[in-house]
């Protein structure tokens, strides 16, 4: 009787080991994109969005965050291997967000729900966001460069010939 219940507990606790997601960032959420919901109405919509930071905008009571997005890796951190995005969309959180700490380019993901539309102009052109009521922010840790070497430095016959 025992091992019948045991094995299914260690069961789940090692598929809840496997989890590779952030715990703020698991749950279910809609696989739609920025652009996809741009063009109809997807209030109240749950989502997991993520990108870089166009710009910060602190005010009274929220910040908000207007954003460039892309697709997420399986961690959930925005995935920048090509220039395709999945449009903009503009996340806003109640507190205070420094924007010394969330600048420009910074990965960050989000997720909440669509709150309604806003349209905004990019130069000339009117351009409609979807704006998401952040539950989650999730500021990633900058990437480090890799310096990729492509010979091997200590051998004598790669030389300057």
């Amino acid at each position: 009787m025992t091992v019948r219940l045991l094995v299914p507990a260690v069961a789940t606790l090692l598929l809840a080991a496997c989890a590779s997601q952030p715990r703020p960032l698991q749950g279910s959420y809609r696989e739609a994109t920025p652009h996809a919901l741009m063009q109809s109405d997807g209030s109240g919509t749950p989502v997991r969005w993520g990108g870089r930071i166009v710009q910060v905008e602190p005010r009274a009571d929220e910040t908000c965050f207007e954003m460039i997005s892309t697709r997420l890796t399986a961690t959930g951190r925005p995935y920048w291997a090509s220039d395709d995005t999945n449009g903009r969309f503009i996340a806003c959180r109640t507190g205070f967000y420094d924007p010394a700490v969330f600048e420009v380019n910074r990965e960050v993901t989000f997720t909440g729900r669509i709150s309604g539309y806003e349209t905004r102009r990019i130069g000339e052109y009117d351009y409609r966001f979807p704006r998401v009521a952040a539950d989650v922010v999730y500021l990633w840790p900058k990437r480090d460069a890799v310096n990729v070497i492509t010979r091997p430095e200590p051998w004598p016959w790669w030389g300057w010939w």
